[in-house]
Order: C-alpha cells, then structure tokens, then sequence
C-alpha cells in the first residue's frame, strides 16, 4: 500500500515511521524546505503524560477573563472580525463543564498514556537522540492559594494511575537545585513523575533519518493547493510544483492548516490556531539552570532543560494565523527565566520564535477515519502534540492498514463534530 502524508513536522513524520515499520511505501509532503519547522520547531518541549487536561474546564471562563487585565498575562484574545474564531470560542466555552471536562479528559488521557508507553520502543528500535531526559514535571506554586487547589490536579492523576509527589518549598529545591537562590518567591510544587523531556525538533529530524533509510519518501517544498476526490475517494493531492502526488491512502497531518484543505471536500473542522511563543538560551551555569521542566502556575509559562540549552515557553494568543513575533512578544516568558533561574542562562542570547497550535474546543485532537474510505486525520493536537505524537501516529498508521489499534478510537475521529 501507498500512503501519501501530508505535513513533515512531528506528528506527520512518527506516523509516516509507523506506516513504514509495518511494511507501506510512504511519501509525506510539506510545503517547508525539511521537518519539523512550524509548531514543532521550538516548542515547550514538555511530553507531559501528567498534565493531559483539555483547556476547556470548569471554571476557565472567568479564570480567563482574569488572565486577560493580568500585567503578565498568559491568555490574549484578539477583537477579531472573524466568525471561525467566535464560533470556536463559543464551542469551548460550551466544553467548560464537569460532564464534557471527564469525557474530554479521558480520551485525551487515553492517547497520552499509549504515546507514554510506545514511545520508549521507538526510541529502543531507533537509537536517535534529542536531549531526551526523564525527571518528571514541577508544578510551581507562588501562593499557598494555588498549592491548595492543586488537590483537584491530584485527584485526576490519582484517578488515572499517573504518579505524583507533593512537595513543600525544601522539596521542590531537592529536585530543582537553582531554586534555592529564589526561595522566598515560591511555597510549593507538584510534581508528575512519569514526564519527560525531548528537543521535539531535534527528536523529528532524526526520525525523519530513519524514516528516509526505511524507504520514506520526503518531498519539501509542495505547497498542497486542494485535495482532489473522484468517485467517492480521494484521488491525489494536487500541490504547486509537483503537481499530482497519488497513493492508496492519504493522512492529513498538517495542524492548523489542515481545515484549509479539508474544508473544501465537505469535512469541516473545528481546529483552530493558537499561537504561543518561546525563547531558546544557552545555560551558562549548570548549578544555577533547571534540570527538568518546571510550570510556573502563575504565568502558565514552562521553563525546560535541553542538554546545555533551556526552552521557555507559553502564552496562548487567539489571533488567526498571524505569525508575527513582535518586538515585546516573547516579554513574559523571559520575565519569568530571569525570575526563577537569573544566574542559569544568557537571556542576551534568546532566541525568539512563535508558533500556531492546533487546538480543538474539547481539547482532544481529531484522529482516523473521515467520510471517505482512503483518507484518515491525525492533527488537533493543541499544546500537547510532541506528548502524544507516537501514541497517535501508531494508532492512525494501524488504522490506515486496516488493522485494530491497541486504543479504543471512541470519540477521537471527526464524526464526534458531525451533530
């Protein structure tokens, strides 16, 4: 079997890897000059198996109408005259409550948990490097007010089987050193001790490696145009160098942009873009730096190790598909490196970056079967596609080849919408 892949960042390229481990002649097509560079450039680099929870909870609207007059604040929504974006808002909204919440969470969890636990095989059988390390995440409270409903958080992780510890400010400096010369700014943590760490670019690079000696086809530069569909099925899709690229079957991983091409053959998604931003700086000092990640819950901004690197990322902007890193973009995740590590990295260095999250209003991404026999989904990810890209792409690549997935794809397609 033939399967045509659109788009080359993470989850484009781990499902190409499946598809290929399991004997299939792949092509993935990306309209970039290689992989990985759009939202798997510079992203959190977080696999955060723990902290898996749609954005839409209950509760999050006036939290985030708080967010919004705060100095530093984590969530910016643009006066947009855009109907998409109001309607996509509206439909989260409509997901902030306690029955969608635990369904949401369950599926969401559920794809976690198997990337959780395929992803080790992946690297076993491949042996590529990125920066990977394996010492969970600090949840970082400044006040004794967020330590307090924290509870919840570990109600759920209890719930789901994940491991946690709570910790005291003396704990949170045992497992996070530098911590000790701010001492006084924080009280407490929570820490999920199956998180891990990765440089995702780094990790889609090399994956693209194997893929490419696996007989993977990559051909960059292919911006897609449409997707053609001739007697019920899909029949190619039609890019602007290359012209006609066909297969048997075709997988729709491009994020955000996935809606602009799928929307024309009658499947409407409501995946939108969020933009978020980081900043990548060298470490100067490994006794001052962080050793893992650590998420500050004030400024929902997470601070990450990458070998001798650190990544500080967050923020979400409901703006469209703007790309544009403007001049005071990125001032609140370097507020919060110089705050909690001032002495582990040379913020004169960071390098800025921005990038648009494929977010759906119940937080979970959108994979599989679509309304024609030849053409699956896997995007819609939002903040969480390097956590759950090897779960996904293993899950879809079994279904393209028609066999049965080790997860329940209840509830994860596109017919979910279709209501």
């Amino acid at each position: 079997m033939k399967v045509v892949v659109m788009g080359a960042g993470v989850i484009g390229v781990t499902t190409a890897y499946y598809l290929a481990k399991q004997g299939a002649e792949v092509v993935v097509i990306d309209r970039q000059s290689g992989p990985g560079l759009e939202t798997s450039y510079a992203n959190a680099g977080q696999l955060s198996y723990g902290m898996t929870s749609p954005w839409a909870a209950p509760g999050i609207p006036m939290k985030a109408v708080k967010w919004m007059f705060m100095k530093r604040r984590p969530l910016f929504i643009w006066p947009l005259i855009s109907p998409t974006m109001w309607k996509w808002c509206a439909q989260m909204v409509r997901n902030c409550n306690e029955e969608s919440y635990a369904i949401n969470k369950g599926r969401m969890v559920r794809v976690s948990s198997y990337s959780r636990d395929v992803m080790p095989d992946l690297i076993a059988d491949t042996g590529i490097e990125y920066d990977g390390r394996q010492q969970g995440t600090l949840q970082l409270f400044r006040t004794a007010k967020q330590l307090k409903a924290s509870k919840a958080d570990q109600d759920i992780l209890a719930e789901y089987g994940s491991p946690y510890e709570v910790l005291d400010r003396d704990g949170c400096i045992a497992v996070e050193p530098a911590l000790a010369e701010v001492s006084g700014k924080f009280v407490g943590g929570l820490r999920m001790l199956a998180d891990r760490t990765g440089d995702c670019r780094m990790f889609t690079i090399a994956l693209t490696e194997k893929c490419a000696e696996m007989g993977v086809e990559f051909q960059y530069g292919q911006t897609i145009k449409s997707i053609a569909v001739q007697d019920g099925k899909i029949a190619g899709v039609d890019t602007e160098i290359a012209g006609r690229i066909t297969g048997d079957a075709y997988v729709c991983a491009m994020g955000s942009y996935a809606v602009n091409v799928l929307r024309p053959i009658g499947i409407k998604l409501p995946v939108y873009p969020v933009k978020g931003y980081s900043v990548t700086l060298p470490v100067t000092n490994d006794t001052f730096a962080p050793q893992s990640t650590i998420m500050d819950e004030t400024h929902k901004v997470a601070i990450t190790r990458l070998g001798d690197r650190i990544r500080v990322a967050g923020q979400a902007e409901i703006a469209g598909y703007s790309n544009r890193l403007g001049p005071h973009a990125t001032d609140t995740v370097k507020h919060v490196i110089g705050d909690l590590f001032p002495k582990g990295g040379d913020i004169s260095k960071a390098e800025g970056w921005t990038g648009l999250r494929p977010m759906t209003p119940d937080g979970t991404p959108v994979l599989g079967e679509t309304q024609f026999d030849n053409l699956f989904l896997n995007t819609g990810h939002g903040t969480l596609g390097w956590t759950m890209a090897c779960g996904s792409g293993r899950a879809v690549a079994d279904v393209v080849l028609g066999k049965s997935p080790e997860i329940s794809m209840e509830g994860l397609s596109a017919a979910r919408y279709a209501r």
